[in-house]
């Protein structure tokens, strides 16, 4: 299928409403607008306030895209996360990217098994980290920054040919990892299965991290220490029972509001959880969702979900705006 941008307006799925609180944070008549199809497996939006426009990754696709209002879906950088001798598995491309404190593009990249940040005026990546302790990382998930120029990213093996079993492999882990603003790498989580999504709370006292294990589909909750190590974690949400149902999707990528709650995606579409760790509602997109991004003035949720990116107004305001 080609990519497809809507114009007009096309709507999917629901809200499912489990808590007159989610009425705070969407509007009983909100629709799931469709803004582009025909995607591989999206990923990973990023809204770069400086250009009014959102990217996202296509990981099998080896691509970011751009989108921006009134104007059709754009490739904006191909290779995206895998720039060596084709093929390479089912997911080479970039996954996770984020817009860092300077303004750049930062990558989480699977094929080159890095992260890297390029600014968005010139082009032309540099390299912040491709491992710890010499030993290459897996494939690079997810990333947020901290508002001190910390980076805290995510490693499972989804974006190896062979995924876990695959050879290079060079670490046992599935570690969640730091670049301190010296550049120096550290591993600050180490006894997750297939850690995912992860964001900091409003204050940043609080380090979440999804975990897309089928059988351990978690929601955990770190305290950030004064190091910028954490301490020992609880799992904020369980959200096993919903995958054993049958609902489409894992826990993945992450976003929060200013008053602390959490969008996450999960089975079903994107949980809406209170900061205590209560279900207020489900997005419900028909489809496994991968990630979300506030952006506009902070009020719109774009979704990439699946072949779909997809976009919803809300009545909150994500952190960062």
């Amino acid at each position: 299928m080609s990519i497809v941008t809507f114009a007009q307006q096309k709507t999917i799925g629901q809200i499912l409403r489990l808590d007159p609180a989610l009425d705070n944070l969407i509007e009983k008549d909100a629709k799931i607008e469709v803004l582009g199809e025909g995607f591989v497996w999206s990923e990973g939006p990023a809204w770069v306030k400086n250009g009014g426009y959102l990217l996202f990754s296509d990981v099998p696709a080896n691509t970011v895209y751009k989108w921006k209002e009134g104007e059709k879906i754009t490739e904006f950088i191909k290779p995206s996360g895998y720039t060596g001798i084709m093929p390479y598995g089912d997911e080479p491309g970039s996954n996770g990217l984020i817009i860092n404190n300077l303004g750049q593009l930062v990558s989480c990249e699977h094929g080159d098994r890095r992260i890297s940040a390029m600014p968005l005026n010139i082009g032309g990546k540099r390299t912040l980290a491709d491992n710890y302790m010499g030993k290459r990382f897996n494939s690079p998930n997810d990333i947020v920054q901290k508002s001190n120029g910390d980076y805290y990213f995510t490693d499972p093996p989804y974006g190896m040919p062979q995924k876990d079993k695959d050879p290079s492999r060079e670490t046992e882990l599935f570690g969640v990892y730091r670049i301190g603003k010296n550049g120096v790498v550290s591993l600050i989580i180490k006894d997750l299965t297939r850690p995912n999504g992860l964001a900091f709370s409003p204050d940043e006292k609080t380090l979440y991290v999804a975990q897309s294990d089928p059988d351990r589909a978690y929601l955990m909750s770190y305290p950030v220490l004064t190091d910028g190590k954490v301490g020992k974690g609880k799992i904020l949400f369980d959200a096993t029972p919903m995958v054993k149902e049958g609902l489409k999707g894992l826990p993945d990528g992450l976003k929060i509001d200013k008053k602390g709650n959490i969008f996450t995606t999960g089975p079903g579409g994107i949980l809406v959880i209170s900061p205590a760790g209560k279900l207020l509602g489900r997005i419900e997109t028909d489809e496994a969702t991968a990630n979300c991004a506030f952006g506009n003035n902070g009020s719109t949720l774009y979704i990439t979900a699946d072949m779909y990116l997809l976009r919803l107004q809300t009545k909150t305001v994500g952190v960062g705006f």
